[in-house]
């Protein structure tokens, strides 16, 4: 697929409302079909929550493609021919990255190198040599313009191309004094995030960075990282994304290995050299991630704090049905309901949640046994869950468990 402008702004506006991030961003495109359908119904649902939600505005939105455009920043969305394949395959993709530069690097193979700021003088040769030998073998190497590690990684791959995956917006560069490098990098490579033009980076936006970093990789290399480090955070994110972690050895006596160490002690795949990496991800270049449909519901990255303040609906609950009798898998055309259709939505909504709510008591259930004991396709009980959830009358658990509320 490929947005027209209209489409795309639409995209944009619904991103940069309150509370929608990737995952609310792909219940309701699943549920209502298009960006502009779901922009009309997002203040109803905040109504029925008892919520109070900010949609973005249509000036403000082209006000953030005009700054795009004056900087060379173009929006690819999510499904788009040159959205990253890898990136596209993680359950928490963004809907819509800004790219800066050449984006036919976003095409070839990437690893990410990470590591610690405070790196050691080893700890930067190595990965300089890495970035260097990877780049070679046809790899793109992504990180995240930090000082150290980041950085090195970066200017030893200028040649080959490199992504440098930002926390802010493409005029907020942060560390400022690795501007320069930027502008090295997008010359044959590129600058990639999710945030909108303007945006200063903030504490939570680091990890948010991470998991772009990881997911955009087939496979991420720690060379330094002390314990609870945002290295880490990254190589986490590259385990619950399913992809290849690597981690360089160090001196037990440098706290700058400790979290490296840890990492092969935990069963990720030491790293020596660039053979190492070569060859443990070459059965992956040619058959890269396991894809999925492009609103398919998914389990979010867990990495303890919330990386979005999102409203609590299901990964994807497209337009719910009524009951089995009424279920009729013809209604819906990838997500879009004819307009005579469309008006039995209220109605089916109910229907498929009183179906729901027979089943719930106040002791938590998984979702799972509560899909298997209704008998109803999965998107059809996470639809009734969600209209349960809006009406205050269910919890969510860890666990993917629900129950009631007691009334």
């Amino acid at each position: 697929m490929r947005l027209d402008d209209e489409q795309r702004l639409n995209w944009l506006r619904l991103i940069r409302s309150d509370n929608v991030g990737p995952r609310t961003f792909r219940t309701l495109i699943a549920r209502f079909g298009t960006a502009s359908a779901a922009l009309e119904a997002v203040p109803e649902l905040a109504r029925k929550s008892g919520r109070a939600v900010r949609v973005a505005s249509r000036a403000e939105a082209e006000r953030e493609l005009a700054a795009a455009r004056r900087m060379g920043v173009c929006f690819v969305a999510l499904g788009e021919p040159d959205y990253p394949e890898a990136l596209r395959a993680i359950d928490s993709a963004p809907p819509v990255i800004a790219v800066r530069g050449d984006l036919s690097v976003l095409a070839k193979p990437m690893v990410a190198i990470v590591g610690s700021r405070n790196a050691s003088a080893n700890g930067q040769t190595f990965a300089e040599r890495l970035a260097r030998g990877l780049g070679e073998a046809g790899f793109t190497v992504v990180s995240g313009l930090a000082r150290g590690i980041d950085a090195r990684a970066h200017a030893a791959s200028l040649v080959t191309g490199t992504v440098a995956v930002l926390a802010g917006g493409h005029d907020k560069i942060y560390p400022p004094e690795n501007e320069p490098l930027l502008m090295k990098i997008i010359e044959g490579g590129a600058a990639v995030c999710e945030m909108p033009m303007g945006w200063t980076a903030r504490g939570r936006d680091f990890p948010r960075r991470n998991r772009i970093v990881s997911g955009l990789s087939l496979g991420t290399v720690i060379v330094e990282a002390a314990r609870r480090s945002g290295s880490l955070i990254t190589a986490r994110f590259a385990m619950e994304q399913g992809r290849e972690v690597f981690a360089v050895p160090g001196s037990p006596l440098d706290p700058r290995a400790d979290g490296p160490n840890d990492l092969i002690r935990q069963g990720a795949n030491l790293c020596a050299g660039v053979d190492d990496v070569v060859t443990a991800l070459a059965p992956l270049v040619d058959r890269g991630p396991a894809q999925k449909s492009l609103f398919e519901a998914g389990n979010a990255e867990e990495t303890g704090e919330p990386l979005w303040d999102e409203f609590d609906w299901p990964e994807i609950a497209p337009a719910p049905v009524a009951d089995r009798a009424a279920y009729d898998p013809g209604l819906y055309d990838g997500g879009k309901a004819a307009g005579d259709e469309r008006a039995r939505f209220p109605a089916r909504m109910e229907e498929g949640a009183r179906l729901i709510a027979d089943l719930l008591g106040t002791a938590p259930v998984d979702v799972d046994e509560l899909v298997r004991s209704a008998g109803l396709p999965v998107r059809v009980v996470h639809a009734a869950l969600l209209d349960l959830e809006l009406a205050g009358r269910i919890a969510r658990h860890p666990g993917n468990r629900v129950s009631l509320l007691a009334p």
